[in-house]
């Protein structure tokens, strides 16, 4: 039956773009959707009315929610959202959300502190059937959820990407995780370009001590990288003070060229305190950044999230995406 499926978003949100990109891309598909706003009212109390502009009776919502709000105001939007949803009697749930806030604390580290990706996972799982969302900061943060969370992985449309575009970086190239936690994601960036390109490369990481939180007392690096291509793999920039010190002490042991891919790009410094320490720095659009630099590039990851909300809708594996 036609319009079954619905796309459901925030025509004011800066991801407004980004959604209209999914929609075009799934019509293109043959999926056959529509596209329904979501109306933000504000009292003036600065407390919101959230409205889903048309029926949505027994019909799979697909709800994709703004990126780049402040966390309380996403996390607020996020339940409010959900269950208007829920209760305007539709059919099935599914979140997408291109960045997953509150994913940084994701364990109890000191007394008396919340595990917040516990409990966005609690809220969620109330009105919500599934989740999709990309390179979370802790993969082991889907075991909160009573309900299925799909983490998508960048990798293989950044390693396309990146080294097809510039195919210079493919020469002597080390793969580089900033720190002991990004290992495993770093060794499956490398081993995409291994099978892509069929070429050699091998991995380094770096230690870093902090003193405090957003501080990094000592920065050192384990691996070989001399007269090397270094791309620097993570999942999040925030101030960008642990790639700085990456950057810093790759040049220090002799590597020809630096390089960044991260899949979420706050730069809540500003990316000009990072960028004279790269030769490029890739980032994918899951937060819209409005940036324009000659050493920026943006990766549009919508083709990734487009594939994944056809293959649920037509009932298919997602794993297939990564083979």
């Amino acid at each position: 039956m036609k319009d079954d499926i619905v796309l459901l978003a925030n025509p004011d949100s800066s991801i407004w773009g980004f959604v209209q990109d999914i929609y075009h891309k799934l019509l293109e598909k043959g999926l056959d959707l529509s596209l329904v706003e979501i109306k933000i009212k504000r009292f003036r109390d600065r407390e919101m009315k959230v409205k889903i502009t048309e029926n949505v009776r027994e019909k799979t919502c697909f709800f994709v929610h703004d990126s780049t709000l402040e966390p309380s105001e996403w996390f607020t939007q996020l339940a409010l959202i959900n269950y208007a949803i829920k209760y305007a009697s539709a059919s099935k749930i599914i979140d997408v959300l291109p960045y997953l806030y509150f994913s940084r604390q994701d364990r109890k580290d000191e007394s008396r502190v919340a595990i917040n990706a516990r409990v966005v996972a609690d809220i969620v799982s109330l009105y919500t059937d599934r989740v999709i969302t990309i390179d979370l900061h802790a993969p082991q943060i889907q075991g909160f959820y009573s309900i299925p969370l799909d983490n998508l992985y960048s990798f293989p449309v950044a390693v396309e990407y990146i080294f097809n575009t510039y195919p210079e970086m493919r020469e002597n190239l080390v793969v580089m995780s900033p720190d002991a936690g990004g290992v495993n994601r770093a060794r499956s960036f490398m081993e995409r370009f291994r099978d892509k390109f069929k070429r050699s490369s091998y991995l380094v990481f770096g230690y870093k001590y902090r003193p405090r939180e957003g501080e990094i007392g000592e920065y050192k690096l384990l691996g070989d990288v001399n007269e090397k291509n270094v791309i620097i793999v993570d999942d999040i920039v925030d101030s960008g003070n642990t790639l700085i010190n990456a950057a810093r002490v790759l040049r220090e042991h002799g590597a020809r060229r630096v390089y960044a891919y991260v899949t979420h790009a706050l730069f809540t410094e500003g990316f000009e305190k990072v960028r004279d320490h790269f030769d490029r720095f890739f980032v994918t659009n899951t937060r819209p950044l409005g940036i324009q630099d000659e050493r920026l590039e943006i990766i549009n990851i919508s083709t990734l999230f487009t594939e994944a909300i056809y293959r649920i809708a037509t009932k298919k594996s997602l794993s297939g995406l990564f083979v």
